[in-house]
């Protein structure tokens, strides 16, 4: 059975977002964001043509990922549409692609090369270990930006605490899968990343693919390359990136590359803590508040000892990075409180929730080096 694309923005639906109002307004200053944020979501799940991960795969998989997260109303949309999707699924590959989807909602820290290779022992080829990453990673952003767009439009949440999320636990090993010397611990140094199953070959890809790369600036690098297994679902999360990230007006640049260190820090990821962290710390001439935050123990609370207006900012994205997410009311009334509008609201989270798709990635597909 092939699926026809869902045209409708998705969020808006499941968020009940009120047309006209300041949230509402705020979106459609983020068009791209919102655009490439629907455009990702169909192109993950746009048909059934594909042999290596089939349509009904892909969704099962989504509902459990939403329901992991705590997003009941996400995981019933994957359940509906499911329903008269053609395909039962080898039950020992789906088995492996949903300890998969687990371990990436719960523990992406926790993640080896060796599990790579069970989904490889149980028939996942390299470019549907790259795809099934794509989703589990994506479902998790889902959770957190349908979870802030309702905290911002006063609709009622799961899971709600006003409780102070403590960093997680990271990799110590001191040696890659590879054996190059690996970080121990967060830095604001460059370090280098690795993939655990090959990188596309650049001349693997057609002249319309590689100006497709070339044009994001991914040609030399082994992790884009990694995912460019995946060309489309690439081109439309950079361009949710883009629109997230590199956009004029409400909240400071410097303050959307804290949301990506604080999430970094929640999902243990060292190498992109390392890269957002450094940015943040560039723009905002606080370095040594950032690294303050970066040298934060496991359990440890991130915001401690910073102004109140970062303090706000980092238990906001702190509590919206955990999983499942707790972020709360309160947490909108303290982001208030220190004058942030809804649009700067917008761009704090949907920054921490875009390295709850990024984080996944990194540490689960490869790893870091010293460089």
């Amino acid at each position: 059975m092939t699926s026809t694309t869902h045209s409708t923005d998705l969020l808006d639906q499941l968020a009940a977002i009120e047309a006209g109002s300041e949230l509402a307004q705020a979106r459609e200053t983020r068009d791209a964001a919102t655009r490439h944020t629907q455009g990702s979501y169909e192109t993950i799940f746009s048909g059934d043509d594909a042999v290596d991960f089939t349509l009904a795969e892909r969704l099962l998989l989504a509902e459990n990922v939403a329901r992991w997260h705590g997003d009941n109303a996400l995981a019933s949309h994957y359940a509906e549409r499911l329903q008269g999707v053609n395909g039962d699924g080898n039950s020992d590959r789906l088995q492996a692609a949903l300890d998969h989807g687990e371990r990436l909602s719960f523990k992406p820290a926790s993640a080896t090369a060796a599990h790579l290779r069970n989904l490889q022992l149980a028939g996942w080829n390299f470019d549907a270990i790259v795809t099934l990453s794509q989703l589990i990673a994506f479902v998790s952003y889902q959770t957190r930006v349908l979870r802030s767009y309702r905290l911002i439009g006063g609709q009622p949440v799961e899971n709600s605490s006003d409780k102070s999320i403590g960093a997680a636990f990271w990799r110590t090993e001191g040696k890659t899968h590879s054996g190059r010397s690996a970080p121990k611990v967060f830095t604001q140094a460059e370090l280098g990343w690795e993939p655990w199953i090959a990188a596309k070959k650049l001349a693997e890809f057609d002249t319309g693919q590689q100006a497709t790369l070339a044009r994001f600036g991914h040609t030399d690098s082994d992790y884009f390359r990694l995912l460019g297994r995946n060309l489309p679902v690439l081109e439309q999360r950079t361009l949710t990136d883009k629109g997230i990230f590199y956009t004029s007006g409400g909240l400071p640049r410097k303050e959307r590359e804290l949301a990506a260190t604080v999430a970094s820090k929640i999902n243990g990821c060292i190498y992109c803590a390392s890269v957002h962290a450094r940015k943040a710390s560039q723009l905002s001439k606080q370095t040594d508040d950032v690294q303050k935050l970066i040298d934060t123990a496991p359990g440890g609370i991130l915001s401690q000892g910073q102004s109140p207006r970062w303090q706000a900012e980092i238990d906001f994205a702190a509590a919206l990075s955990a999983t499942p997410p707790t972020a709360s009311p309160t947490h909108i009334s303290r982001l208030r409180e220190q004058g942030l509008s809804t649009l700067e609201i917008v761009d704090l989270a949907q920054s921490a929730a875009f390295f709850a798709w990024a984080n996944r990635l990194m540490l689960t597909l490869g790893e870091p080096f010293d460089d």
